[in-house]
């Protein structure tokens, strides 16, 4: 807490690294294992905890967004843009990539993901970065959100996939954090996030795959993905411009 109080962003920077070098190492584990996903779940599970503890014991759940949105579903278009979103690489084929336990395992493991970016990233990173100046933060928190996913290459990703990823991660991360912006609440962004990452282990995209080959099906969906992201952002921002920073401490 002293280091909070002290600093939001050096705190937010110590949360982003712990994680993104604890869930690599996590991956590694789980391949000298043979069992998919336990570390990394198991990681997940317990950051989670700790941050959730931090975050009752300290009281800061309103002022990070974990609450209901503020405005009606209606007017963010009942967020069917981020169902669409999520579910564009499904269309292309489905089917289950790991085994039961694998599925299970990543499944936890991405709704704690889901759970740990929004919290760190359009939760603490945002906040301590807002409270000198909005617009920067809402650049700095996207950008970063997307730029971690370099970190993806250390874990075997192709060049051209990952800046692919970083690319929507990016657009991702500026509509994540207009919707915190306009709702005052990241739940619907973590559930977002959750989905989104969880379709991961269904979506094949063999329709794609079979087609133009895996690296052109890779290029179609993130571009449909990325399309419908920068649709709906654009939406977002047009909304009535009214408090557009949830209530401070």
């Amino acid at each position: 807490m002293k280091l909070f109080n002290k600093n939001e962003v050096t705190f937010s920077v110590v949360l982003i690294l712990i994680y993104v070098f604890g869930e690599s190492a996590m991956q590694r584990i789980s391949e000298k294992t043979g069992i998919e996903f336990l570390a990394e779940m198991i990681f997940c599970i317990i950051l989670s905890l700790i941050i959730l503890l931090f975050i009752r014991r300290n009281s800061l759940s309103q002022y990070l967004g974990l609450k209901k949105p503020e405005i009606p579903t209606s007017k963010m278009l009942f967020y069917i843009p981020l169902l669409l979103i999520g579910g564009t690489s499904a269309f292309f084929g489905l089917g289950m990539k790991y085994s039961l336990t694998g599925t299970i395992f990543h499944t936890v493991m991405m709704i704690g993901v889901g759970f740990l970016e929004e919290v760190i990233f359009r939760g603490f990173l945002f906040r301590g970065i807002a409270k000198q100046n909005t617009a920067r933060a809402v650049v700095i928190s996207s950008v970063t959100f997307g730029i971690g996913h370099f970190v993806n290459l250390l874990n075997g990703y192709d060049l051209l996939e990952n800046i692919l990823q970083v690319i929507y991660a990016i657009a991702v991360g500026f509509m994540l954090v207009f919707i915190f912006l306009r709702t005052h609440s990241i739940i619907p962004c973590i559930v977002f996030h959750g989905f989104n990452n969880n379709m991961t282990a269904f979506a094949t995209g063999n329709f794609l795959i079979n087609k133009f080959g895996e690296k052109n099906a890779e290029i179609i969906t993130t571009s449909i993905m990325l399309i419908i992201t920068i649709a709906y952002l654009i939406y977002i921002i047009r909304l009535p411009k009214k408090d557009l920073l949830p209530e401070e401490k």
